[in-house]
């Protein structure tokens, strides 16, 4: 058997037995991608997949994942690093997010310890990370994906990224989903508006890709904590969707500390308005709360 085969593990995440994910925890990747783990395929309840990972235009695009562009220096996003006055360079930077130990695997629940690791080989963050399928209802499921992460470092650490760094609209970082078009047409929504031009950058508690074509599908992505990050939403060169953690501005954190957060991801069977897309948006945030919200 190929070597690289036998390094890469996956778990299936399954809902009343089907399996609508699966969860690369340890992938085999080149360092240029920032190796970490990632959710691919996810599919909705009809076997949709609803995911790409390393598509031609970002190979470092991997499914569902949580990637930061800078941390104290190093690359956990993957690709070239957005320097002030250059441009995005080529940069001997990037890091991996190795998985250290299983605190709960099950059909539904995952739950684990990573070491987030800089190429001299040293630890930079700690993390612990819970990801759970669960119910919605009988065109839906949801997808609720928490994690904290502690600084390893002795001093200040800080997180950035391009828009901190200048780059008008790049501050990408944090939880992000690269989705499957295909032959679709899709529509941004959010509370009160629609279009990537007026959700890029938005904190309203809900983004929503609408997807109609063959096989339509829709995924309403739920801030259920509140925590207010701006989203990062594209919709033409490619389609994605992700909360930012350093919109426009940077952050150190102390030694121990570092953010934590919560996304919950409804992956829903057919094109969806924006009437039904809030209306599952405040079910899942309702029920969410009811279940507590701690990482």
């Amino acid at each position: 058997m190929d070597e690289q085969l036998t390094l890469v593990q996956t778990h299936p995440l399954s809902l009343g037995g089907r399996t609508v994910a699966e969860y690369v925890w340890r992938p085999h990747l080149p360092s240029l991608l920032s190796p970490r783990p990632y959710l691919h395929p996810v599919r909705t309840l009809a076997g949709t997949e609803v995911t790409e990972a390393m598509p031609p235009d970002h190979l470092h695009h991997l499914g569902a994942s949580l990637a930061v562009p800078d941390v104290g220096g190093v690359n956990f996003w993957g690709g070239r690093t957005y320097v002030r006055g250059k441009g995005s360079v080529p940069l001997p930077n990037h890091g991996v997010q190795r998985h250290h130990r299983w605190e709960a695997r099950t059909d539904a629940v995952l739950a684990q310890e990573l070491h987030w690791v800089g190429p001299d080989g040293a630890v930079v963050l700690r993390e612990r990370r819970r990801i759970a399928a669960r119910p919605v209802d009988d065109r839906a499921w949801a997808l609720d994906f928490r994690f904290a992460l502690h600084s390893a470092a002795a001093g200040p650490l800080e997180f950035s990224s391009p828009g901190a760094k200048g780059r008008s609209g790049a501050g990408y970082g944090g939880f992000f989903w690269r989705a499957r078009r295909g032959l679709r047409s899709v529509r941004i929504l959010g509370p009160g508006a629609e279009g990537a031009a007026g959700l890029h950058g938005s904190r309203g508690r809900w983004v929503a890709l609408s997807a109609s074509g063959p096989d339509p599908w829709t995924l309403v992505f739920i801030d259920v904590a509140a925590q207010g990050d701006p989203w990062f939403v594209r919709g033409d060169d490619y389609v994605g969707v992700g909360a930012s953690l350093a919109w426009s501005e940077g952050f150190a954190v102390a030694p121990g500390e570092g953010p934590r957060r919560r996304i919950v991801t409804v992956v829903a069977d057919g094109a969806l308005g924006p009437g039904e897309a809030g209306d599952l948006a405040a079910a899942v945030t309702a029920g969410s709360t009811e279940r507590g919200h701690g990482s």
